[in-house]
Order: C-alpha cells, then structure tokens, then sequence
C-alpha cells in the first residue's frame, strides 16, 4: 500500500507531536523548549524529508535519535 502526501504528512505531525509530549512530561521542558529543540534540531529535518521514511517509525524509535542528537540521556 502506498501512501499519499496527506497521509504521510499526518504521520509526520503525530510523531511530533508524540516528541513534544516526550520532551515535556520526561525531559521537563515548557512547550515552547521543546518545539525550539524538536524543530532546530537534525533529526527534525530527517523527519521532514519523506524519502527517509522516519516518519513511518515510532516516537520512541524518533526520540532515540532526538536524544543522541542532543545528550539528552
């Protein structure tokens, strides 16, 4: 099955927004942090770029790359 734009984009939102949630309850930032590092950060652009399918894994799978990005462990 292949997906559409909007699919793909409504994949890619509820991934970030299961980061933002991560970022906030585990890590203790206010929303506004947590966007600033989630859309300033390389795996951000890996997320956006569709031909990389990240947006097809879980926000856990995601957050692994966020965390190793930032030294957040």
């Amino acid at each position: 099955m292949r997906l559409n734009e909007e699919q793909i984009e409504l994949m890619k939102e509820d991934v970030i927004i299961d980061l933002i949630q991560i970022l906030m309850s585990e890590k203790g930032y206010n929303i506004g942090e947590a966007l600033d590092l989630l859309y300033n950060s390389k795996t951000f652009d890996r997320l956006d770029d569709s031909s990389t399918g990240l947006y097809y894994q879980s926000a856990g799978y995601v957050y692994d790359y966020l965390a190793d990005e930032l030294a957040l462990r």
